[in-house]
């Protein structure tokens, strides 16, 4: 692994000059184009408290926004095999600019209608600088019929149904509500949405995780307990920083990763339109799949097992005091990662790119990497250093995610 670089702000200010798509602080660059801007709009949506429902994983939204851009462009291009729509006899001449642009404002307008006003405008920003003609209407219409199939396509895809409440285990290894603020679990009924590449939610699950009187089990309990507790003197400083800065959504930080590749690759509209595809439908998936393996397993999490198990920690806390709402096994960041760094690294040609990241949840702090896996392994070892997760949560999330990405890369917009 390459270790990410710390520096604040400003100190990174003279690394990215000459450029404005070193880094992943985002770029007001005019040039950059449609796709890229319709999904940084949508990740200020889902940063928004409440704009997003609680019951939704931000992943749906991400992954249906950039199916409709996709269709929609592709339509017009034709480079590519549809994901679900191709309008006919579309004229090469017709706007691929207005027709993803349509297609992002009707999606993210029914997604999240609260914010139509801010969206109308942001979608007229987005279409002035196209000249006026046929072709742009012709556009803007493809777009907005795309955006409606693949609206009506995912209508009732499970997402909508009420989570039904955890029937709770008991005894070693059972998962729990966790201290100090003992959340609900959240998306129990997660499994059950339609994916969006898969086959079936099940269709790469793991298989168990580790005896806990296993050795594989004992070495994670123990490294977990030392160097994920709350202000442990055992970790590093830059384990701790590591541990809190990934600690955020892990989808928008790959999404940024992707719209930083985007444009320093200089991708057209319609390349654009299906790496974002791609990348959003393995980490939709990949979501899907590993809700279906947490709560087939319901493996409790490292702070319940401590508590639990070692009476010289009674009251142990990890890195980042709070734990995520539900079970421990796989590790969603294992998970998430390595499903992003499979499907960048394949549609970029290959996985040596240097970037910057900045963090969610960490002002002033950013990360520099020389590849996608760097940053993925990086991601992976947060969660043990955030005290969050055992080692094996990632290593089964990461094998997970990347097997759902290599799917979607084997079966979609080829």
């Amino acid at each position: 692994m390459t270790a990410g670089n710390i520096a604040a702000g400003a100190a990174v200010s003279t690394h990215m000059k000459n450029t404005c798509i070193a880094a992943l602080v985002f770029c007001t660059c005019a040039t950059a184009q449609p796709v890229v801007q319709w999904n940084r709009e949508l990740l200020s949506l889902l940063r928004t408290p409440g704009a997003q429902p609680a019951t939704v994983h931000a992943t749906r939204s991400l992954a249906i926004l950039h199916a409709a851009i996709y269709d929609a462009v592709n339509s017009i291009d034709g480079s590519h095999a549809p994901y679900r729509i191709m309008l006919p006899n579309l004229p090469a001449t017709i706007s691929q600019d207005a027709a993803a642009d349509a297609a992002a404002h009707q999606v993210l307008v029914s997604l999240f209608p609260a914010f139509t006003a801010t969206l109308d405008s942001f979608y007229q920003q987005q279409l002035a600088p196209i000249p006026d003609s046929a072709d742009k209407s012709a556009g803007i219409q493809a777009g907005i019929t795309v955006a409606n199939d693949i609206l009506a396509l995912r209508a009732n895809d499970g997402s909508g149904v009420t989570p039904p409440p955890l029937v709770f285990g008991t005894g070693p290894g059972a998962y729990q509500k966790t201290p100090p603020n003992f959340p609900n679990p959240v998306f129990t009924h997660w499994s059950g949405v339609t994916p969006f590449a898969l086959q079936q939610a099940n269709q790469f699950r793991p298989g168990p995780p580790p005896a806990l009187s296993s050795q594989t089990y004992l070495n994670a309990f123990s490294e977990v307990e030392t160097i994920g507790m709350q202000r442990s003197e055992a970790a590093t400083t830059d384990q701790r920083i590591i541990g809190v800065f990934w600690n955020g959504a892990i989808q928008d930080y790959w999404n940024e990763i992707g719209q930083t590749a985007a444009l320093a690759a200089n991708l057209t509209t319609a390349q654009s339109a299906r790496l974002f595809a791609l990348l959003n439908f393995a980490l939709a998936d990949t979501v899907i799949a590993f809700y279906d393996a947490k709560y087939t397993y319901t493996f409790w999490r490292p702070v319940t097992a401590i508590r639990a198990s070692d009476p010289a920690n009674p009251n142990w806390l990890p890195e980042t005091v709070t734990t995520a709402a539900d079970p421990s096994y796989p590790g969603a960041h294992g998970a998430i990662s390595a499903a992003a760094a499979t499907v960048l690294t394949a549609a970029t040609g290959s996985d040596q790119f240097t970037f910057s990241v900045t963090s969610e949840v960490f002002a002033g702090v950013v990360r520099s990497f020389t590849s996608f896996s760097a940053a993925s392994q990086e991601a992976f070892l947060s969660r043990i250093y955030a005290g969050q997760h055992f080692r094996f949560d990632q290593d089964a999330g990461s094998q997970l995610g990347t097997s759902v990405a290599n799917f979607v890369l084997s079966t979609q917009l080829h």
